[in-house]
């Protein structure tokens, strides 16, 4: 039996993310609408599969599953349309709305998110997220040992992110330790390619609390991001795409060190997270099982974003689940 997968934008998030690895799956059969006719017509050429013409036509195909890889600016735009008809399930791309850039995600993207998943779920729809960091062979590898050597719950975080890194360095935070409780939070004077630096200390509803810079301000020759986790029973640092984990373990006295043999790029990394990513998905599609990354994932990285946006504006700690609630 064939998996039909509706791809609505057809950019270079698409021709070098999604369809390399889906266009190499046997049973899955490809439909493409652009607001750029020539760019789905380049993907067909390229990786098979048929273009339509119009919203309404890729919908008429009833597709499994419609990936939704617009640009963040143009996000809404396209949910807006494909909720005009009865979309089975929809994957986004990350963030779930960013209007204005992810480097300047506002207030409205939340409260628009979150309209959105609330009438997905009236529909029916079952909503999906990318978050391919989840996939990187160091993030199983943390879930792996947090569990097996009961690490305990997640007490401090501290997180040094380049905007590029931002929406999933965020969810990792929740993977590892749940949502956040309060955040605070202070932008920098000083912008770098037209967004501000953001510094914010946040207390998750689990009691952990951390603190988080965001800035575009580092060399993408340097690491994107750095990270630490601290749990009741051990510690994690890791960074970058491909960077080294450090694993401090108290019941065993050592310093482990997780690194990648040479010749593996951050890229080569990245490359293959979304192909794992995408064959989970795939995979909870034919199992008819929900996905790996629920579309809440999506509204809870936006929810602390627009927390520490509020933060910065009224000069106040934000209480997150009261003041931008998830229930949808």
């Amino acid at each position: 039996m064939s998996t039909r997968i509706a791809v609505v934008g057809t950019g270079r998030v698409a021709r070098n993310n999604y369809l390399p690895f889906l266009s190499e799956q046997k049973d899955v059969v490809l439909t493409y609408f652009s607001r750029t006719p020539s760019k789905a017509e380049a993907c067909a050429r390229d990786f098979g599969g048929r273009v339509v013409e119009s919203v309404e036509d890729l919908l008429a195909e009833k597709p499994d599953t419609v990936l939704v890889l617009t640009p963040e600016t143009q996000r809404h735009q396209a949910i807006e349309l494909l909720l005009k008809g009865q979309p089975k399930r929809l994957f986004f791309e990350k963030p779930l709305i960013a209007q204005n850039g992810q480097a300047k995600v506002c207030e409205d993207d939340f409260f628009k998110a979150r309209d959105l998943l609330q009438r997905c779920a009236a529909r029916g729809a079952e909503t999906a997220m990318v978050f391919n960091y989840r996939f990187f062979d160091q993030t199983a590898r943390m879930k792996t040992i947090v569990t097996d050597r009961r690490f305990g719950r997640l007490t401090h975080a501290s997180m040094f992110v380049n905007y590029a890194c931002w929406s999933h360095c965020i969810d990792l935070l929740h993977l590892f330790g749940g949502g956040a409780a309060q955040v605070t939070a202070l932008a920098g004077d000083i912008q770098y390619e037209n967004a501000v630096d953001v510094g914010g200390t946040f207390r998750l509803m689990n009691g952990a609390t951390g603190t988080i810079i965001g800035t575009r301000g580092t060399d993408f020759d340097f690491p994107l991001y750095q990270v630490i986790l601290n749990f009741e029973q051990g510690m994690i640092r890791f960074s970058d795409l491909d960077g080294p984990m450090e694993i401090f373990d108290k019941t065993t006295r050592y310093r482990e060190t997780y690194a990648l043999m040479g010749n593996h790029s951050r890229w080569d990394q990245y490359k293959a997270s979304f192909e794992k990513s995408l064959a989970a998905y795939l995979d909870s599609i034919r199992l008819s099982e929900p996905p790996p990354v629920p579309g809440m994932a999506g509204l809870e990285e936006l929810q602390f974003e627009v927390a520490l946006r509020r933060s910065i504006e009224q000069e106040r700690p934000v209480n997150v689940q009261d003041e931008f609630s998830l229930e949808i």
